[in-house]
């Protein structure tokens, strides 16, 4: 009787502290994206048994410097990985610091239900106890695991599986740094099976109506993040108006600002600036017309999304329309 055919998945590196080396053995400092993709693959036990691999080195940067050029290339690579029918799951390897956006963009605009798992370690490659070759192999298990299909991009770290609209980043040191705090994570890895606990009520991968197309050939609009805090003024808000397609507030509470905040926020949107209101908080939901009518300001509430995905979102909303209520809608659905 024939053995069982191994799934063949791609791993796609952009670097990261996964692939990071530090200056000296005992030193918190660390050079991110040191190594490329082979050593990383040399350094997990048994995957070999677990899938045929073929790498590729997209990019070599701390993910603190991640662009929207990486984003481009990457997301032509994972989209022409998924039509060709060898392949049958992607890895990606991703530094932590901004792997939730990279994560959500490609859920976005990637249209295709082929597993898109991204990984990456809080620990470089060179630390007592790096986290990133168990991570690693775990990312490799979900990507070839069949009921992974059809989920849009996927992050697991620390053997805990999470969509990519829900997770994020919320401890800057620790290997249990991600979490999903609003729905809960999607599942868990449990050697080299993939666990899922329910399915996946988010619009993602086919079903979106972005695409990487339009925002090359239109431009990527420029949006950017002002976050509210004590005494916040008017005048950051002024300079950004002017400069900026887009202004998302990472508010406080339920999505608010101080009175000069908001009233130079309501300018912008009259001028045509699309106006996003989140919340700092890191978990909850902010609705429409609560603390701050809305309608009569012109601003676009973000719902369940943190600032940093409000900006993904709503840059590849303004790639599409510049209307406020069709940009509400898609923050409703997505």
């Amino acid at each position: 009787m024939p053995e069982p055919r191994l799934p063949a998945i791609a791993v796609l590196a952009t670097g990261g502290t996964i692939a990071g080396v530090q200056s000296e053995q005992a030193s918190a400092a660390y050079r991110a994206g040191a190594l490329d993709v082979s050593e990383l693959l040399a350094a997990v036990p048994g995957l070999g048994q677990l899938a045929h691999i073929r790498a590729e080195q997209v990019a070599s940067v701390g993910s603190q410097n991640m662009s929207y050029d990486v984003w481009s290339r990457l997301a032509r690579r994972v989209q022409a990985l998924c039509q060709d029918p060898a392949v049958d799951g992607i890895v990606i390897t991703h530094g932590t610091d901004t792997l939730e956006e990279t994560a959500y963009f490609l859920s976005l605009v990637i249209r295709h239900d082929k597993p898109v798992v991204l990984v990456g370690a809080m620990r470089p490659a060179t630390a007592p106890g790096a986290d990133g070759p168990a991570n690693l192999f775990y990312a490799a298990a979900l990507a070839a695991c069949p009921q992974a299909r059809g989920r849009g991009a996927l992050v697991v770290m620390n053997e805990d599986i999470h969509y990519a609209r829900e997770v994020q980043k919320i401890s800057c040191a620790g290997v249990n740094a991600f979490a999903s705090p609003n729905r809960g994570r999607a599942g868990v890895m449990r050697g080299s099976q993939a666990f899922f606990y329910s399915g996946n009520t988010t619009v993602h991968s086919v079903a979106s109506e972005f695409s990487l197309e339009t925002l090359e050939t239109g431009g990527w609009p420029r949006v950017e993040v002002v976050h509210a805090g004590v005494d916040l003024g008017g005048d950051v808000i002024e300079f950004l108006a002017g400069r900026c397609q887009g202004i998302v507030l990472a508010g406080v509470g339920d999505g608010n600002a101080t009175d000069a905040a908001m009233q130079a926020l309501q300018r912008a949107a009259a001028s045509g600036v699309a106006v996003v209101r989140a919340s700092r908080t890191g978990s909850g939901r902010v609705g429409r017309n609560g603390e701050v009518d809305d309608d009569a300001a012109g601003f676009i509430a973000a719902g369940e999304l943190s600032p940093q995905k409000a900006r993904v979102l709503l840059t590849l909303g303004l790639s599409q329309t510049r209307d406020v209520g069709k940009l509400q809608a898609y923050f409703d659905r997505y």
